[in-house]
């Protein structure tokens, strides 16, 4: 008897599974951008916006009028790459996900002081914990996991936005770091254990118009220049592990990245 009420729970569980998903999956993305702000004469710079969260956050944004730099979101990312670098000579993870990023930010930051208020929004990762800034292998040339890889970046990601903020306080410009979620996009192309994986348990992942929720609401809600340089999840302040609140590591790495980009260090 015991067999038998097993073996129905076996075939059943896939069936409540499927019934209970959308609970679930709206559990697990309760972060709802509510701001209702118009932006006229407001520009606004997305960078990866040709797919998944980039996409849906810019044609949100699109719909609010935007017509002149006042708000920039840092989205663009690569996942898991096999080791290879970019046209200029960085390892693909840390070049994409960071690097481009200080770099484009450092380029457009006159602008964004000239049009302040204004935000930076940099979308990094709940995989920030696995993350740690090794100086003598910031490559990833004297060994390489391209899923510690992704982790490092993420990591870099929240180090930059902590490090902004602090040297532009008082400035009107405020930055924030997003965990978008687990969202059903290209960015796990690269793995197909990650890929299988995404397929296995989609209906718990965020869409990618869920995904774009909290960047949204960084880039949009009245009243959060107070929490400039802090890190969302689900449109709320969230945790950041230990490595993410060094001071120490954060100047380190901002220094180090002025350094390989060729850009003056003050």
């Amino acid at each position: 008897m015991v067999e038998l009420l097993l073996l129905l729970l076996l075939l059943l569980l896939p069936f409540l599974l499927y019934m209970a998903a959308p609970q679930i999956r709206k559990m697990l993305s309760s972060g709802v951008c509510t701001s209702t702000v118009q932006l006229p004469g407001k520009v606004v710079v997305v960078t990866g916006a040709n797919t998944g969260i980039g996409k849906e956050t810019a044609k949100e944004l699109a719909q609010r009028e935007e017509k002149h730099l006042h708000i920039l979101i840092n989205n663009a990312g690569v996942m898991m790459c096999p080791y290879s670098k970019t046209a200029d000579g960085f390892e693909m993870h840390i070049g994409v996900n960071h690097l481009g990023h200080f770099l484009l930010t450092h380029l457009l930051l006159e602008k964004l002081k000239e049009s302040a208020p204004s935000r930076i929004v940099n979308v990094s990762s709940l995989a920030h914990h696995l993350g740690r800034i090794h100086f003598h292998n910031l490559q990833g040339e004297k060994f390489y996991n391209a899923g510690l890889a992704y982790c490092h970046s993420k990591l870099a990601n929240i180090l930059f936005t902590q490090e902004l903020a602090r040297r532009l306080k008082g400035s009107g410009v405020t930055t924030y770091s997003v965990h978008p979620g687990t969202v059903q996009s290209e960015l796990v192309r690269h793995s197909s254990f990650m890929r299988w994986m995404w397929w296995l348990f989609s209906f718990f992942i965020k869409t990618p118009q869920q995904g774009a929720q909290t960047s949204l609401h960084c880039a949009l809600t009245e009243g959060l220049e107070i929490l400039s340089g802090n890190h969302f999840s689900d449109c709320h302040v969230t945790w950041v592990s230990a490595q993410a609140r060094n001071e120490t590591i954060a100047r380190r790495l901002w220094d180090v990245s002025c350094d390989l980009l060729g850009l003056p260090m003050d």
